[in-house]
């Protein structure tokens, strides 16, 4: 049987991460007393039609039974129960903004602030944290992304490192990206800008790619950056970092970085260890501006 538990943050994802196991196959239960999981593990493992997969939702709604979570992780080690935990995290200002939009209030919060609610949500799930096989933070990830990862995990079973990449391009004139944890600046290779049958055109176009790439510096520079990428990322994985976002910039975001996003990406998504995305911050709001 393959026991996973789903916890983590309150509004991070949790129940629709079971959605979406239970539609993979998995027998999902959420918010089963803790008391009642041991006996619950034990009347599975005891039927002869046993479930093959089964996911158990567990968070901070257990309240103070919480910290007997603890004895029965403990129990299942000595006893050779083989379990996962998956725990979904998300960012303090995503989820304040999640809690805003749906009008909620947080389930520690009382009559309190949200911001107060989470650092107490964190401090009780802290435990679980840590024993967490995988840490999936879905604070940019969409519901088709989470989807995605999940099945990359539980359906293909790829080994899974806890990392999420983010290969973001974006436009200097209108700021760094704040959430970017690495920035390389790619305005010295050749601006399409200026070339009129090119300006209206994109950085995911054959003809824009193929100017940017002209004169072999843009390949030079993907290179040294694939490799210094190779070096750091599983130096980001040792050090417990869960979310990479590494922002490309030119003057608009819509030919050069766009270009060089799109190289990084195909490079990356070689790999199947990680989560992998890309975006695109900037690359229509020259359109928009004339308008």
């Amino acid at each position: 049987m393959k026991l996973v538990i789903v916890t983590g943050m309150s509004g991070a994802g949790k129940t629709q991460a079971l959605k979406m196991l239970e539609d993979m196959g998995f027998y999902c239960v959420d918010n089963l007393p803790i008391p009642l999981i041991e006996p619950f593990a034990e009347l599975l493992l005891g039927q002869p039609d046993k479930r093959e997969q089964v996911a158990l939702g567990i968070d901070i709604r257990s309240g103070e039974e919480l910290p007997r979570m603890k004895t029965v992780l403990e129990d299942w080690r000595v006893q050779g129960l083989s379990y996962e935990i998956l725990f979904l995290d998300c960012s303090d200002e995503i989820l304040i903004k999640r809690y805003k939009e749906t009008r909620r209030s947080h389930p520690l919060a009382g009559q309190g602030r949200v911001d107060g609610g989470i650092a107490l949500e964190r401090q009780r799930l802290e435990f679980l944290k840590k024993e967490a096989h995988v840490i999936l933070d879905t604070s940019q990830l969409l519901t088709r992304e989470l989807k995605q990862e999940l099945e990359k995990i539980y359906v293909k079973e790829r080994q899974y490192q806890n990392l999420f990449i983010t290969v973001l391009s974006f436009g200097f004139k209108y700021g760094i990206p704040t959430d970017a944890d690495l920035v390389f600046d790619v305005r010295f290779l050749p601006n399409p800008y200026y070339v009129e049958s090119l300006r209206s055109h994109t950085g995911q176009e054959p003809e824009v790619q193929a100017y940017v790439h002209r004169g072999g510096t843009a390949d030079e520079f993907l290179k040294k950056l694939y490799d210094m990428l190779e070096f750091l990322i599983p130096r980001y994985v040792e050090e417990g970092k869960n979310q990479l976002v590494v922002g490309i910039g030119c003057t608009g975001g819509k030919h050069r970085s766009v270009t060089i996003a799109g190289a990084l990406y195909q490079h990356l998504s070689r790999r199947e260890e990680f989560g992998l995305k890309i975006e695109h911050r900037d690359i229509e709001k020259d359109a928009l501006r004339k308008k």
